[in-house]
C-alpha cells in the first residue's frame, strides 16, 4: 500500500493547471512549424506565424496561450493500492484547481447556475475522469477545455439508414455552420457510436 499526501496532490494539480494553460504540447508546436513552412499563401502563413509567436510568448512569460482558460478537466489513473492521506482525492483536485487558477492568474469561467450566470470564482468543480487501475501508481493529467470552440459542437442521433454518407454529410455541415467562429487552430473531431 502506497500513501500519497493530500497536499502533494493539491500542489501537482495547481502546477498542472498553470502549465497546461501556458504551454502548448510539442506536437502542436511542430504542427505550427510544419504549417508555416508548407503554407504557400501569405495571409494564412502569417496567421500561423502569429499563433506560433503567441505560443512562444505564453511559454516564455508563463502567460495563458489563450484568454479562454477553460474548464479544468482532470484525468486520474489511481492504483487500487494507493491510499490518499489527509482528505478526499476529489477535494484535493478541487483545491489544486482553485489554487492553480488563482496563482496562474487564469480566467475563472465556471458558473454554479448556467441560467443565473453566477461565477464560482474558483473555476471549480473540475470535471474528473477516474480510471481505477492495478498497482500503487497515481497519474494526474490536467487538460483545460475551452468554451469557445465547444460552442461549435453538435450532436445528432442519425437513423441507421443514414449510414456512412449521412454521418459524413453531418460532419461537413457542422464544419460549414461553424465557419470562422471557433478559435484556431481548428481541430475537427467526429465520433460515431
Amino acid at each position: 500500500m502506497r500513501t500519497v499526501q493530500y497536499q502533494q496532490i493539491v500542489e501537482e494539480v495547481r502546477l498542472a493547471c498553470i502549465q497546461a494553460n501556458c504551454r502548448i504540447n510539442d506536437d502542436l508546436e511542430q504542427a505550427y512549424k510544419r504549417s508555416i513552412e508548407k503554407e504557400q499563401e501569405d495571409s494564412p502563413r502569417e496567421i500561423m506565424k502569429d499563433l506560433y509567436r503567441n505560443a512562444c510568448i505564453a511559454r516564455d512569460e508563463m502567460m495563458p496561450v489563450c484568454q479562454d482558460t477553460g474548464t479544468a478537466v482532470v484525468f486520474v489513473e489511481l492504483g487500487q493500492d494507493v491510499h490518499i492521506s489527509g482528505g478526499l482525492l476529489t477535494d484535493a483536485i478541487s483545491d489544486g484547481v482553485e489554487k492553480g487558477y488563482r496563482d496562474g492568474y487564469l480566467r475563472k469561467s465556471i458558473v454554479s447556475n448556467p441560467f443565473q450566470r453566477t461565477n464560482t470564482g474558483t473555476n471549480t468543480p473540475a470535471v474528473i475522469h477516474l480510471d481505477l487501475v492495478e498497482g500503487d501508481g497515481l497519474s494526474l493529467t490536467v487538460a483545460p477545455k475551452g468554451g469557445g470552440s465547444e460552442n461549435m459542437s453538435r450532436l445528432l442521433m442519425l437513423p441507421p439508414s443514414a449510414g456512412k454518407i449521412g454521418f459524413m454529410d453531418f460532419v461537413v455541415e457542422t464544419v460549414r455552420l461553424a465557419g470562422p467562429n471557433p478559435c484556431p487552430p481548428v481541430v475537427v473531431g467526429a465520433c460515431a457510436g
